[in-house]
């Protein structure tokens, strides 16, 4: 049994070693604060563990709670985040207490990483407190179709750094939460979701512009998406050089995020029913009036072109 008691030694040997190791202070802030590895690894696991259980509160029973309130989407999701907030910088004060951490050690350490985050993080502060504008505002929403510069989507996520648009093509794209404050953002549901779409048509001058009014609005009646409440309406919009121009008006709620697909369908629609009712649709054209040809005639006398 010899070996049996020199592992068992080794290993006490061993698991001693580490203890010291992990107990050891490696530093003290102020004097009355020893850092160990422990108290590191015991610190860092806390904070994940934090991180992680205040997301799934939010998502499972935040969320779900104000769903079930019938509030909107976008301010349900605005409350559960900042909720979630708010119960992290809670949760973080009793982790350092729990710790032992004198807190008014840690001012000097503050104001110390204040001159760097005041340079090398100045665009995350600066997105993060872009995102709690964002929250606390609500200029955009989970659920809105914005514009932001060359961008166009759904909001699907309001982050601390920045916020997930998805596009009509399924492509995510992460914006930092400081353009939605410091650009020029449109919100296409702001108000509300029913959004009116113009689409121009032009005819042959032979043709009469009530019929053409009638047709267009019997196409819009015709298709599902076009609300009928406020009702489509058309404008004669102007003289053009080869056509009567007019504009049909149509209000949607279900193609707000796909105003192409709308415009498709209408625009198959109006040649189909042009067509029915031999409606031109008209072609560029000049006319060319010759006012005498006689000044274009060769003098007499010029000699003749050799052939």
């Amino acid at each position: 049994m010899e070996w049996f008691e020199i592992l068992k030694n080794a290993l006490f040997t061993g698991l001693t070693l580490i203890r010291e190791l992990l107990t050891s202070t490696l530093f003290t802030l102020g004097e009355k604060t020893p850092i160990t590895l422990e108290g590191i690894f015991y610190f860092l696991i806390s904070i994940l563990l934090l991180l992680y259980l205040t997301d799934k509160f939010q998502k499972k029973v935040v969320n779900k709670i104000l769903v079930k309130s019938k509030i909107d989407i976008g301010v349900s999701e605005s409350i559960g985040t900042i909720f979630r907030y708010i119960v992290i910088t809670i949760g973080l004060f009793v982790i350092v207490q729990t710790a032992g951490i004198d807190l008014s050690a840690l001012g000097f350490i503050a104001g110390a990483l204040g001159v760097g985050i005041g340079f090398g993080l100045q665009g995350i502060t600066n997105n993060f407190i872009s995102g709690l504008i964002i929250l606390f505002e609500r200029p955009v929403k989970v659920g809105d179709r914005i514009d932001v510069g060359n961008i166009s989507g759904d909001v699907v996520n309001i982050a601390a750094r920045a916020t997930t648009v998805v596009t009509n093509d399924n492509i995510s794209i992460i914006i930092p939460n400081s353009e939605f404050i410091n650009s020029r953002v449109i919100n296409w549901s702001y108000n509300d979701r029913r959004i009116r779409f113009n689409y121009t048509v032009g005819v042959s001058y032979d043709e009469s512009p009530r019929i053409i009014r009638k047709l267009l609005l019997e196409v819009a009646k015709e298709n599902n998406a076009v609300l009928k409440h406020p009702p489509p309406d058309v404008l004669f919009q102007d003289f053009a050089d080869s056509a009567l121009i007019f504009n049909l008006r149509v209000w949607t709620y279900e193609y707000t995020d796909r105003p192409n697909v709308l415009k498709s369908q209408l625009y198959y629609a109006i040649f189909k029913k042009f067509h029915d009712n031999n409606i031109k649709i008209p072609y560029p054209q000049r006319d060319l009036h010759i006012k005498s040809w006689d000044q274009w005639k060769p003098s007499e006398g010029l000699p003749k072109q050799p052939n």
